[in-house]
């Protein structure tokens, strides 16, 4: 499965990237569905379903009480990276 979301604008034109695979610490900004315009950071990613958790986007459980809701990758757009990796920091500035 392809696990992937869209940059915005300004990052697209400065990596010289279309999409990159979301990592829990990247701004994102929900673009499509029930939390569109939210901004939040990842803190949980759920790459065999393709989804990831936003802070503060949660939702009602029927028995009282909230719980993260999943949003699909591919409904967000990266806003700032987390590059505190060094691998994952030479790879997007190597292209």
């Amino acid at each position: 499965m392809k696990f992937g979301s869209p940059l915005s604008e300004d990052l697209r034109a400065k990596f010289k990237r279309r999409s990159v695979r979301p990592r829990v610490g990247d701004s994102v900004r929900i673009v499509r569905g029930e939390f569109r315009n939210i901004e939040g950071k990842v803190t949980k990613v759920l790459p065999k379903k393709g989804k990831v958790n936003v802070e503060g986007v949660t939702r009602e459980k029927i028995k009282g009480g909230t719980a993260p809701a999943p949003i699909d990758s591919s409904k967000v757009v990266v806003t700032a990276f987390n590059l505190e990796d060094k691998l994952r920091k030479r790879k997007l500035e190597a292209q």
